[in-house]
């Protein structure tokens, strides 16, 4: 991939302002500057009147795989995780107070923060070649900033169950807990059909329906962003984080799971 292609691609659909995250090397990964293009095309979408809403899509086998951990390792832990954490927090308050309709339109596997994008969507549509996981705990760490999101959306016994686990679901498990709308053989074609009926709703009625339904999770944003981003920054760098990261990146388990 040559260094000036852009990671996350722009396109205008039928009036829906088309989002793909291009970064299949490293399963599009939330780099800094992945992040700062999405955060890019979200603010140009939101601003184009003719825009009508916003369809977050993938190349690859991966929607997005959270964060790069490749960068983390990279930097003080601390002040890194600090930076990275609140501009996370900054995307996922984006995705749920834009006031347009968000569609993620996903047929590949999603991890850690990229769930936390996937629950900030308004409509999420998985084909058979989804999988999910929150892996967070294997890596010394836990969902901070993404329960923002993810708890609102999920049933509370699931949460419990993959929050703690890390262990792997599909689509049809994701659409019964609440994490996905529906799924799709050709998740394509359905979010065509869904940005058709959401073509029927005018701006200022679908801007109002997404606020009533989103409003209580932007509450939650003011309330509590702030501490579970210090709760988040306050564990990078701790040992087994160190220790949970290095594992990751050799393709090991961590000492605690050997």
């Amino acid at each position: 991939m040559s260094d000036t292609a852009p990671l996350v691609r722009y396109e205008l659909r039928d009036g829906f302002a088309v989002l793909t995250l291009d970064s299949p090397h490293n399963r599009n990964a939330l780099s800094a500057r992945l992040v700062a293009e999405l955060l890019q095309g979200l603010d140009r979408a939101w601003a184009d009147p003719a825009v009508r809403g916003i369809v977050l899509a993938h190349t690859g086998n991966t929607f997005c795989a959270g964060a790069d951990l490749s960068e983390a390792s990279n930097a003080d832990p601390a002040a890194a995780a600090d930076e990275r954490t609140r501009v996370m927090i900054g995307v996922l308050r984006r995705l749920v107070e834009i006031p347009k309709p968000v569609l993620a339109q996903i047929d590949g596997n999603v991890r850690a923060g990229g769930m936390g994008i996937v629950a900030a969507c308004d409509l999420v549509v998985a084909g058979p070649g989804s999988s999910f996981a929150l892996t967070e705990v294997r890596i010394g760490l836990a969902p901070f900033m993404i329960s923002l999101t993810l708890l609102p959306r999920l049933d509370p016994r699931a949460a419990s169950r993959y929050y703690l686990t890390g262990e792997k679901f599909d689509a049809a498990t994701a659409r019964e807990i609440g994490l996905v709308t529906v799924t799709a053989d050709d998740p394509a074609a359905e979010v065509a059909r869904l940005c058709g009926e959401l073509r029927k709703g005018s701006p200022q009625g679908l801007a109002e329906a997404k606020n009533l339904v989103n409003g209580g999770i932007v509450a939650a944003f003011d309330d509590s962003a702030e501490a579970l981003a210090e709760r988040s920054a306050s564990f990078f760098g701790t040992p087994e984080v160190q220790e949970g990261m290095l594992a990751f990146l050799q393709r090991r388990p961590p000492s605690w799971a050997q």
